[in-house]
This record gives C-alpha cells, sequence and structure tokens, in this order.
C-alpha cells in the first residue's frame, strides 16, 4: 500500500508513523511526500514529489498524475487550505483508486471557515465567544456591555497564529481590522479570503481558562470511532509544544458529538477553552493537526487504522486507546538528506 502525504512541510513525525503504520500491518508499500518547495519531510519520505501551488491549476492535475503512476492507495492532506481543493475532487481520485482523506465539500467548509464553524456549533446548541466580522458591531457590542475587553482579532479563514492580534480598545481594534485586511492580500489567506473579502476578519471575545485539545477519530466511512483529550501545557506560534492526556468525560462526550454531527474522516483536531466547567470549542481543523503527536505518544495510532482500514481490515479499539496521563515535549531535530553523489 502507498501513502502520499500532501503539503507535507516539517512533519517528518507522520512521515515516519506512517511507515511504521504499513509494517506494523504486515503490508508492503512507501510513503511519499508531496510540498510546494523542499522541506523536510520530503527528505524523510520514501519518494517524494515536488508540486505547484495549491491554488494553481496545475495541481490537482499534478496530483492526479503522480497517483496512478504511483499506486497511491491514500492521500492524506495536511494543510488547511489543502482540503477544500482535494475535497472537491475526492471523486476524480476515488476513480483513481486513491482514497483521500477528507471529509465532504461542506465538512471542509465548516472546519475552515471560523464563522461557519461557530454557526456549526451554535447549531448544536454548544457555547462559542461572542463574535462578529464587522467593527463596529463588535464595538457597539462592547459598549452596550454585552462582552468585554479585550478581544482577539483574526483572519476568517486563517491558521496557526497567522495575522492574530490582541485588542484593548476601540482604537487598537479599527487599526488591526485594517492591518489584517493588508495582511491577508499579501499572503496565501487572500485565496480563501476573496469568497467574502470585506468580512474576512473575525473579532471574538477573549476567553479565559485552560487550553484543552481534541483529537477525535473517525474511520473513512465518517464513523466516530474514538477520543483523544489533552491539556496544553506550552503553546508556541499557535502550535503545541507540550500537553498532556486526561481523563475527562465531559470532554470526550463532546468530542463523540463533534465527530458524529460533522462525519469527517480521519482526525478532527479541536481547540477548546475550558472556563470554569463550561467549554467553548473555538476551532476545528478535520486533519492531523500539531497535537497529534500527543495522542500517539500516549497509545493512539490513527495512522494504523487509517492503513488497516484501507485495506479492508477491520480495528479493534485498542488502536486508538490513550493512556491518561501521558505528558510529552517538542523538541527540534535535524532532517539530514545524503545525496547520490
Amino acid at each position: 500500500m502507498n501513502i502520499l502525504l500532501t503539503s507535507a512541510g516539517r512533519r517528518t513525525y507522520l512521515v515516519q508513523y506512517f511507515k511504521e503504520a504499513l509494517k506494523k500491518a504486515g503490508l508492503s508499500g512507501l510513503v511519499h511526500a508531496a510540498n510546494s518547495q523542499e522541506s523536510p519531510a520530503l527528505a524523510a519520505a520514501d519518494r517524494r514529489v515536488v508540486t505547484p501551488l495549491i491554488y494553481s491549476r496545475e495541481y490537482i492535475p499534478c496530483l492526479l498524475e503522480y497517483c496512478k503512476r504511483e499506486d497511491i492507495r491514500l492521500l492524506i492532506p495536511l494543510f488547511d487550505i489543502d482540503i477544500p481543493v482535494l475535497a472537491a475532487h475526492r471523486g476524480e481520485f476515488e476513480a483513481a483508486g486513491t482514497i483521500v482523506v477528507t471529509g465532504e465539500e461542506e465538512q471542509a467548509r465548516i472546519c475552515n471557515d471560523k464563522w461557519k464553524t461557530l454557526e456549526f456549533l451554535r447549531s448544536l446548541e454548544l457555547p462559542v465567544p461572542a463574535s462578529w466580522l464587522d467593527a463596529e458591531e463588535a464595538i457597539w457590542a462592547l459598549r452596550e456591555g454585552s462582552a468585554s475587553w479585550p478581544v482577539m482579532v483574526k483572519p476568517r479563514w486563517g491558521m496557526g497564529s497567522l495575522s492574530l492580534y490582541e485588542a484593548d480598545n476601540e482604537e487598537e481594534l479599527r487599526v488591526l481590522v485594517g492591518k489584517i485586511h493588508r495582511e491577508i492580500g499579501e499572503n496565501y489567506l487572500k485565496y480563501e479570503a476573496a469568497q467574502d473579502a470585506d468580512r474576512c476578519v473575525l473579532i471574538q471575545e477573549k476567553l479565559k481558562g485552560r487550553e484543552m485539545g481534541l483529537d477525535v477519530f473517525n474511520d473513512l466511512e465518517g464513523n466516530f470511532r474514538s477520543v483523544s483529550v489533552k491539556e496544553k501545557m506550552a503553546m508556541r506560534s499557535g502550535e503545541t509544544d507540550s500537553a498532556v492526556t486526561v481523563e475527562n468525560e465531559a470532554l470526550q462526550q463532546l468530542g463523540a458529538r463533534l465527530g458524529r454531527s460533522l462525519r469527517h474522516r480521519g482526525n478532527l483536531d479541536v481547540d477548546v477553552f475550558d472556563c470554569q466547567g463550561v467549554f467553548y470549542v473555538l476551532e476545528m481543523n478535520a486533519r492531523f493537526g500539531g497535537g497529534y503527536p500527543f495522542s500517539h505518544c500516549a497509545g493512539a495510532d490513527l495512522p494504523l487504522a487509517l492503513v488497516l482500514w484501507a485495506s479492508g481490515r477491520e480495528v479493534p479499539q485498542t488502536i486508538l486507546k490513550v493512556r491518561p496521563g501521558v505528558r510529552a515535549w517538542k523538541e527540534i531535530q535535524i532532517q539530514v538528506e545524503h545525496s547520490n553523489e
């Protein structure tokens, strides 16, 4: 079984996890990595391909041709803006024998568009922070006392901590909204933001509480299978640097509800704030998130589960079970590539 990780970037650990998964499953195959430029994950993979940019007209034809030529069975995107593009072409890949591990197009939109995420959560009657797409509406609500300063200001279609700011007053809010509009126009966020260019900045009341993370595991049919709960101990540039797995029945039930309602495929990375026992879901990412390694270290093995499902085999519940109380840290390592010369 051959596997392709797209937008692989620096996720060398996922390359290794999938290599190990093939061995554990007793299957032969190679782990391929794709990226729009040379990166550590490409050096770690068995085979590599440098692709056009995601929004290029040549991106999907390039991947399709590669999947056919290399007999790719599983294609797993690792970057938010990759997901809706691949979801829109799932049928073409399936016709070529490749399973794309994403949700449907609407599921991808719900996760990538933070405003749609809020609407989805409200439909489930889950608590969400006070949120606005217009600075003047936010200021009016803050003046009226229905929300309080500070507020977080960020791209509606964004990821990590890119263009994420905190405003403490009206003047700062107006300045930051304009700043984010300019920054969006100068980077890759401009493509998705073009869907609603006048309302592409999200303003949210800042939550105060423990930062938690969920990995919600669904199978390749979108059926909920398991959930891992973590407390984030340290963050860096919007990604979890250290976390500990915990046992929390309420959060496990929340993860199960999200998995059964969204019916994504593979992993759903969920950011949650625990505000004195009230759980606010802040964001959902339908992919392997930066917090997945902490679930993996504690016993869950979603790469193995995906390989088994793709080969038509059942997955014992133990493969996705997480041990509580396991704390782990990320570290910086060097990925060396040896040339053929």
